[in-house]
């Protein structure tokens, strides 16, 4: 089985830094090149790309961020800035890429590594997203690297490895197991003001937890169970007020 790699550059501004991130996926082969919202690609681009001009060419545009990952099973956000807040968990855990690549070791199917715009990176919805961050670690004086270099570095600590027994969830099957559990705070009136946090570091625990499909349905279905057996109580509760005599003789 196998591990696919496909980058994604979301709104690129330069055409030479998309032109050099299709080189680097040649050097390390890769060749999966997804392009949001890109910069003109013309001559620079092309100039750039040098002998992996194939990788450029055969990038797939789009316009949308859904688009972009769609078919993948996990999606891997780079970021060059930690999150100030621990609570916030948008921009935590950071992971380096020779810690994913550990995590990734005998899995197969499509890894999603999403790559920001130069000038302002994803916005934290974006991040929100995403089922694992990773970084390059770097000084702290200058951390924000060049888009190109951030992509060569990725690709050449991934470089080589290979698919195993272990397959990923399918990623629409991961949002159907996020969108249940969104389901679940709500049924247990969980507090409004922290859902969305526990949301999202759900969200984190299960990307970096890569999940098999089994796993998947698994706790899908312990969820509806649950969602069932409390709708089931409450029905209970509320027929057992009805037929109380207290209650009754409200009504006579």
């Amino acid at each position: 089985m196998s591990l696919n790699i496909r980058v994604v550059l979301v709104e690129p501004m330069y055409q030479g830094n998309v032109g050099s991130v299709a080189r680097a996926m040649k050097n390390f082969g890769y060749s999966d090149l997804v392009l949001m919202n890109p910069c003109e690609l013309e001559g620079q681009a092309r100039a750039m790309s040098s002998h992996a001009r194939d990788v450029l060419e055969g990038a797939r545009i789009v316009s949308t961020l859904e688009e972009a990952v769609k078919g993948a099973d996990l999606l891997i956000g780079t970021t060059g800035v930690s999150s100030l807040k621990t609570g916030e968990h948008i921009r935590l855990p950071l992971y380096t890429v020779k810690e994913v690549r550990e995590k990734l070791k005998g899995c197969s199917g499509t890894i999603a590594l999403l790559f920001g715009r130069e000038d302002n990176g994803f916005s934290n919805d974006e991040l929100k997203g995403f089922d694992m961050l990773v970084t390059v670690p770097t000084s702290e004086i200058y951390p924000i690297m060049n888009l190109s270099h951030a992509v060569a570095i990725v690709l050449y600590e991934l470089s080589g490895l290979e698919g195993g027994s272990n397959p990923l969830a399918d990623g629409f099957d991961l949002q159907l197991l996020y969108g249940h559990l969104d389901e679940l705070l709500e049924e247990i009136d969980y507090p409004a003001h922290k859902k969305d946090k526990t949301s999202l570091m759900l969200r984190r625990i299960l990307g970096r937890a890569g999940l098999t499909p089994r796993e998947v349905q698994t706790l899908r279905g312990i969820i509806r169970k649950s969602e069932r057996k409390m709708r089931l109580a409450s029905g209970v509760e509320t027929l057992q007020k009805i037929e109380d005599p207290g209650s009754i003789e409200k009504f006579i």
